[in-house]
């Protein structure tokens, strides 16, 4: 070989080594594109991932999550997605099967590292025994799926994600734990201060337009003592809202929570004939613009809760 040759040669070993090592540090150093069904996820997913995630979310948390349309500009935000984290126990049912086939993304399938149900982080609450039908109203086979209200799910949660990251993405895999614990460590701090604020008000009674709060109100210790809605979807008949009047006066009960997304009327036709307070909060992180964040929504939930509380002692 001549000497020409073999520098050509180191020149071609050179630029290889260079272009795979630039490729290796490409994959490396790229984000995550992760795309989750509601903005509770998303926080979440932003907080630990932190700058090797992008991150967005198919709903708003003004939105009822259960009712999307599945339009074809959310399935080509899916297209590119690396991982799809969903609520889970069928709220996205009626939607999300559709958006991931149009997609197209193999990644994302059911049984694919780029897929994860969030719900498998918790313990679901309100599971119902026995045979179903739609007699029974909009039941969720699978329990209640609006567990991102419970303040106790939230630390679950963060370590599944993270662990999920860091399987996907072995290589920041310290870092993703790290935004876990720094995470965790804060919310933890802010939830111990709103179970003192809310201790007081442990057994206070209020009626929900629909089951979203439950799980909020176990946690804390409120007591839903009926919803405004006939069944879970079915809208009110005048007989229910006037047995549910009755009730509330025999109770003294003059709270009524529903979430944003729902219409007014029915609730404060039961305000009207109760004197009770009608208070319509966001059931998710960026349901009004106080709640940017997961630790904001929360706050934002307790200061709100606990000045409707007071007003009717």
């Amino acid at each position: 070989m001549t000497q020409s040759r073999f520098q050509q040669l180191k020149a071609k070993v050179a630029l290889l080594t260079v272009a795979v090592f630039f490729g290796w540090a490409s994959t490396a150093s790229a984000t995550l594109n992760v795309v989750t069904t509601t903005e509770d996820i998303a926080s979440l997913a932003r907080q630990i991932g932190g700058g090797h995630v992008e991150v967005m979310s198919l709903t708003r948390g003004y939105q009822d999550a259960h009712f999307m349309q599945a339009k074809p500009s959310l399935m080509v935000r899916m297209h590119s997605a690396d991982l799809l984290i969903y609520q889970g126990l069928e709220l996205e049912v009626g939607w999300l099967p559709l958006l991931i086939q149009g997609a197209r993304n193999p990644k994302i399938f059911l049984g694919q590292p780029g897929h994860l149900d969030m719900s498998i982080a918790i313990d679901p609450i309100q599971v119902p025994e026995g045979p179903l039908d739609r007699s029974m109203g909009d039941v969720h086979p699978f329990g209640n799926p609006h567990y991102t209200l419970d303040p106790s799910n939230i630390k679950p949660m963060a370590y599944l994600l993270a662990d999920h990251l860091s399987k996907l993405d072995p290589g920041h895999a310290t870092e993703y734990k790290a935004n876990r614990d720094r995470f965790v460590k804060t919310f933890e701090a802010h939830h111990a201060r709103w179970k003192e604020i809310m201790k007081p008000y442990r057994g206070k009674k209020l009626v929900t337009y629909h089951r979203t709060w439950d799980y909020f109100l176990q946690h804390f210790g409120l007591v839903s003592i009926g919803t405004v809605e006939t069944k879970p979807g079915v809208q009110p008949t005048p007989a229910h809202l006037a047995e549910l009047a009755e009730t509330m006066k025999a109770q003294k009960v003059k709270l009524i929570l529903q979430a944003n997304y729902y219409r007014l009327r029915f609730s404060e036709l039961l305000a009207d004939k109760t004197g009770a307070t009608l208070l319509s909060l966001p059931p998710a992180v960026g349901g009004v613009p106080e709640t940017k964040d997961t630790i904001e929504f929360f706050e934002y939930l307790v200061k709100r809760i606990t000045e409707a509380l007071k007003m009717d002692e």
